[in-house]
């Protein structure tokens, strides 16, 4: 690699990495994608679990594995190389399948989604970083579109490809075997090919007028006005989409839908989520990132409501390409607004925490699903998710800055109104 001083920002500049990790991280979604439509019916046939609390052990285990991985990445990217972090995680996707298929107890599972939420956690976060990275501060919205359009499509399509080959065959098992080549791949691809972009950091750090934060995790987590409330938004976020993941297919089943509709349906969500960031994420880029925040976290909200009360298949189908939008508006602009307000160095570490507590939502979603599904009922769950998810985009709404580059410190948001350069 060139010395830092010769390496450009940029994603034109840096086309052939940056598409070589939207490929990347195409395989680390699709690794989630196979357990995401099938789970449900894997632990029933296999294992003959139906109780909410018991079947979302299942997410807990993931959300705690890849949020503790996340804040993990923060503190090793100060004494590692990216590209290191992005094969370590590779290797815990390996084992992954072969425990699936090889499942016969369900300890087992429980095991899977540590190693699957440690793979996640470093290697997902590994390609944000790194992407933000190649392109510095131009077109980062659109970068972390592309990034996270690329993940959460492989989610959706491998949801729909894993509820085909379980309701084709006959056995649920088997939708995990996939998971083996998308592992292999991934991995080989960052062997192979991948670069690290430790030049691409000195360069932006030599170029940027950002401050340091005074205290990363207070800042991040709630002081800062824009990483603070954006903390709390990816938190809720994450939260709906817990409990979506692990109700959905239950929701579903409820109203009579077959597995083959299931896993089309449960894919509806992702794929539109991942194909609207293509949008959402180069909207940021010019828009008010706030209101694409508290606008989208509304949206979402109510087509969780709708899903509830849909007593058609279109209908259905309209509450979660609705989610999928709303999705879509808040997911690509919560990275651009955590990257644009941290220095170069301190990124990783704020990208960290602010991941650690957005993925900790899973852990909230499947907890609150699980105990208060057992207590009260589906529809209380889904309806107080409802509620929860509106609340957070008011909050947001209220709370941020309406603005794209701002530094340290001021009364109206939290944060400093002193322009960059």
């Amino acid at each position: 690699m060139a010395p830092s001083s010769e390496t450009k920002l940029g994603l034109r500049e840096n086309a052939g990495q940056f598409w070589l990790l939207v490929l990347v991280n195409g395989f680390v979604g699709a690794m989630v994608g196979l357990e995401r439509s099938v789970i449900p019916e894997f632990a029933q046939t296999v294992f003959g679990i139906n109780g909410h609390t018991a079947l979302l052990s299942f997410i807990v285990a993931f959300g705690l594995a890849k949020s503790g991985a996340n804040l993990a990445m923060g503190r090793l990217a100060t004494r590692y190389t990216r590209r290191q972090l992005l094969l370590i995680g590779w290797l815990f996707a390996l084992p992954v399948p072969w425990l699936l298929l090889y499942a016969d107890a369900w300890w087992w599972v429980i095991l899977v989604n540590l190693l699957l939420g440690i793979n996640q956690g470093l290697s997902w976060s590994a390609t944000v970083v790194m992407k933000i990275d190649l392109v510095g501060e131009k077109n980062r919205g659109l970068a972390m579109g592309i990034n996270e359009f690329a993940g959460y499509l492989a989610v959706g399509l491998v949801a729909f490809l894993a509820g085909y080959i379980a309701s084709t065959t006959g056995d649920v098992t088997l939708a995990f075997f996939p998971g083996i080549g998308f592992s292999i791949a991934g991995l080989l691809l960052t062997l192979l090919f991948v670069r690290d972009t430790h030049a691409h950091v000195q360069t932006e750090t030599r170029q940027s007028n950002i401050p340091l934060l005074h205290n990363i995790w207070k800042d991040t987590t709630w002081r800062h006005g824009n990483l603070g409330s954006v903390t709390l938004n990816g938190f809720v976020n994450n939260l709906n989409d817990g409990m979506l993941w692990g109700l959905l297919p239950v929701l579903l089943s409820t109203k009579g839908y077959s597995l083959t509709e299931t896993g089309f349906l449960a894919g509806i969500y992702p794929v539109v989520w991942g194909l609207g960031q293509l949008v959402t994420g180069k909207l940021g880029d010019g828009l008010c990132k706030k209101q694409l925040l508290s606008m989208g976290m509304m949206l979402q909200g109510v087509a969780i409501g709708m899903l509830l009360f849909a007593g058609s298949y279109p209908t259905l189908v309209a509450a979660l390409v609705i989610l999928g939008v709303g999705t879509a508006m808040v997911y690509p602009n919560f990275l651009s607004v955590v990257a644009e307000n941290t220095h170069p160095s301190q990124r990783p570490q704020s990208l960290g925490i602010f991941r650690f507590w957005r993925d900790f939502g899973y852990v909230a979603g499947a907890v609150a699903a699980g105990v208060f599904g057992d207590l009260f009922g589906l529809e209380a769950v889904i309806l107080g998710t409802a509620i929860l998810t509106v609340s957070a985009g008011l909050l947001s709404e209220y709370r941020m800055c309406c603005t794209k580059r701002l530094l340290w410190h001021s009364k109206e948001c939290g944060i400093s109104l002193m322009k960059a350069n």
